[in-house]
């Protein structure tokens, strides 16, 4: 009775389905008295799916919740495994070996360590599951303890986010290396023992070097916008954050970053700020500077929520402030004005050096972009990823000998192709995120 329920209060999330499909399956064939094995009751329910819905089968998260389940089929039925905790393993790590295929091919990425913040989390899932349905039917205290399990779970899924991501030769090699530390296991356990902590150590130890002084880094976050400004001497700025937590600490982590003197909001959509509220907890925030007013977004009331709750300032820096900031200068040239539109109302920077200057547009439109004062820099950070939200005018009178976009894959056109072609008709070479990766400029030297 009450499956239907969590159904419908879970939004009809497609995990959710398949197993409610599975668990009605195995309550329906007790009542008829049938017995099923594990096997048969997920295969009914994934190829019954798929037949009321064969549309399912585009689903990353029935794709997921599918192979998972075989993972955890199989992994729970592993021989030679005796141990409630070997048992344990062998489950989260066959789920994680299952869906590894799909999670590189949707992401580019997989969770090194995820097995052992499943091991954490499967408990907690189980025990707020349970506490949840005296809850429903009026309990507060069962409900307050579902919450407060769950918020671990939360809490669980952020902090591993910044944990260590593998690829395809990443996932050759640790299947690789577990074969043979299984087979030297066997003879001579305190050497693999060792050869794991040193690897573990080399692997969290991983980063790249910090960028140099007096540079600016379009990093690649996909389709969105993040942008590091190194000032030396350890000061670094973070213009936006692009969409996805886990991609944004990743590049940061390429470049050391463990703390940001200043993070600047452009404006409030989501491929700008939502990356942002990956920081918090990993990564100190000095200050934050934004001008959203009077444009809100979920994306941007959960980040303000964070900045309030980890009690970093906010000020809204008015146009024409400079600041120094260690070997660059950092000026606001907008917003000029209140906008009608979110994109115009992006805070603009010109971020200077001893010799040359970049122009950080966030996603100004025609009309901000013809309000800017003459300004003189050599490089241009291309407005709204190359869209064609551009004045055409405008983008030929820039003069910048560089023109930088970032732009990951998306289902908008961006870069539309008069925008390319404007630009390489004033002379100016445009790098791309999605083809360079992430793109690095030195303003002094």
């Amino acid at each position: 009775a009450f499956l239907p329920i969590f159904v419908v209060a879970t939004r009809f999330e497609a995990s959710v389905i398949r197993a409610s499909v599975m668990a009605g399956i195995v309550l329906v064939s007790r009542v008829l008295d049938i017995g099923f094995e594990l096997w048969q009751v997920f295969s009914i329910a994934i190829i019954g799916l798929l037949l009321f819905d064969p549309w399912l089968i585009r689903s990353v998260g029935f794709q997921l919740s599918a192979a998972a389940t075989a993972g955890v089929v199989i992994g729970g039925r592993w021989p030679g495994v005796r141990t409630w905790i070997g048992r344990a393993a062998a489950v989260t790590v066959g789920a994680q070996l299952a869906v590894a295929p799909i999670l590189l091919g949707q992401f580019g990425s997989l969770p090194l360590l995820s097995p052992m913040s499943n091991l954490i989390a499967a408990p907690l899932v189980s025990g707020a599951t349970l506490a949840a349905v005296p809850g429903v039917l009026g309990s507060d205290v069962s409900l307050a303890l579902a919450a407060w399990m769950a918020s671990i779970v939360i809490q669980i899924a952020h902090t591993a986010a910044a944990w260590p991501q593998i690829g395809w030769f990443g996932l050759v090699g640790v299947l690789v290396g577990g074969g043979f530390g299984r087979w030297l296991w066997r003879r001579s356990p305190e050497y693999v023992a060792v050869i794991a902590a040193v690897l573990a150590l080399l692997m969290l130890a991983s980063t790249g070097g910090q960028p140099p002084s007096g540079s600016v880094i379009v990093l690649d976050v996909g389709q969105g916008d993040a942008i590091l400004i190194s000032g030396g001497d350890g000061h670094f700025a973070l213009v936006d954050g692009g969409s996805d937590e886990v991609v944004l600490l990743k590049r940061l982590r390429e470049h050391s970053i463990d703390a940001l003197d200043l993070v600047v909001v452009s404006h409030g959509d989501a491929d700008h700020v939502s990356g942002l509220s990956g920081l918090f907890g990993r990564i100190r925030v000095g200050q934050v500077w934004e001008q959203t007013e009077p444009h809100r977004t979920p994306a941007s009331d959960h980040f303000f929520d964070l900045v309030a709750k980890y009690q970093v300032p906010v000020g809204a820096p008015p146009v024409g402030e400079s600041v120094q900031f260690g070997d660059l200068t950092l000026q606001v040239v907008g917003p000029i004005r209140r906008y009608q539109s979110p994109n115009d109302q992006s805070v603009v920077l010109l971020v200077s050096g001893s010799h040359r200057s970049i122009l950080l547009t966030g996603d100004i439109e025609t009309v901000a972009q013809r309000e800017l004062p003459p300004l003189h820099y050599e490089i241009l950070k291309v407005p709204h990823h190359g869209g064609g939200t551009s004045d055409r005018e405008w983008i030929s009178s820039t003069g910048a000998g560089l023109a930088l976009i970032s732009v990951g894959e998306n289902r908008f056109g961006h870069p539309v192709p008069w925008v390319l072609e404007v630009l390489e008709s004033t002379g100016a070479r445009v790098d791309r995120t999605d083809l360079s990766g992430s793109i690095i400029v030195e303003l002094n030297n």
